[in-house]
């Protein structure tokens, strides 16, 4: 396991899971997708979560996003702990707290690039910071299509809107599911360029789970998953490194 510097200690907490577990089922039929998970993801940072098929990457960004429930353990969101909460609060915290990017862009057809980047704050009843939002529309390098509709932009940008959408209302977290699942590569390299940059230049924070190598290296560590546990961490990844350590848990899984 990488020694974590101290630098990254120090840095305050966006999201954290402690002793987290999540199991489905019942004796024979259990299946135990977390097994005591423990992991911050820290503010201004973004982390990528690996691992085999089965891992349990998806569950555990879901349980931390407070998308889906766990069976023990602890899941916060800066000093918010998920499990005391309502389904209204949770719903608000979610709202108002994190923002989601998936595999799927998600976007209504019948709104315009704009409208479905204010989309969420719209629905709260809330008005954007416009000078916050200018930022992101700059940033976005959209300006010039922002009144198109999806069905008049290319996947990538409709991925980069919904980018913006989840950053529009200054999150404290943003949760990506295989963004870029659906992309081709030159497409998925914007879309990364763009969270990239939007830790950089905006601070935000971002946790990602993907399956891709290239993907992975955006970020300024990974964290690898077996199990329902986490194996292994690696801070400023590249390419070739995550594809190496992928390849050792493979052999490790063929061999065991």
């Amino acid at each position: 396991m990488t020694t974590t510097p101290l630098a990254y200690q120090a840095t305050a907490v966006a999201a954290r899971a402690t002793d987290l577990s999540k199991v489905y089922g019942q004796g024979e039929t259990q299946v135990v997708a977390l097994d005591r998970v423990s992991v911050d993801f820290r503010q201004g940072e973004f982390t990528a979560i690996m691992g085999p098929s089965g891992s349990g990457k998806s569950t555990l960004m879901h349980c931390v996003a407070g998308l889906d429930s766990f069976s023990s353990g602890s899941a916060r969101i800066g000093d918010t702990e998920l499990s005391t909460l309502k389904d209204k609060q949770l719903t608000k915290l979610r709202r108002d707290k994190i923002g989601f990017i998936f595999q799927a862009f998600n976007l209504l057809p019948t709104l315009t690039a704009l409208e479905n980047i204010t989309l969420p704050m719209d629905i709260a009843g809330r008005k954007p910071d416009q000078q916050w939002l200018n930022r992101i529309i700059d940033l976005i390098g959209l300006s010039g299509r922002l009144g198109h509709r999806p069905t008049q932009l290319s996947g990538g940008q409709q991925q980069r809107v919904a980018v913006a959408r989840a950053l529009a209302s200054q999150p404290e977290i943003i949760f990506g599911d295989e963004p870029t699942g659906n992309l081709d590569s030159r497409s998925g390299a914007e879309v990364l360029g763009f969270l990239r940059n939007s830790v950089r230049e905006l601070g935000q924070t971002v946790v990602m789970v993907t399956h891709d190598p290239a993907a992975a290296s955006y970020a300024d560590r990974v964290i690898f998953l077996a199990d329902g546990r986490i194996v292994d961490e690696m801070l400023d990844p590249t390419a070739d490194g995550v594809l190496d350590r992928m390849k050792a848990f493979d052999a490790k899984g063929r061999t065991s």
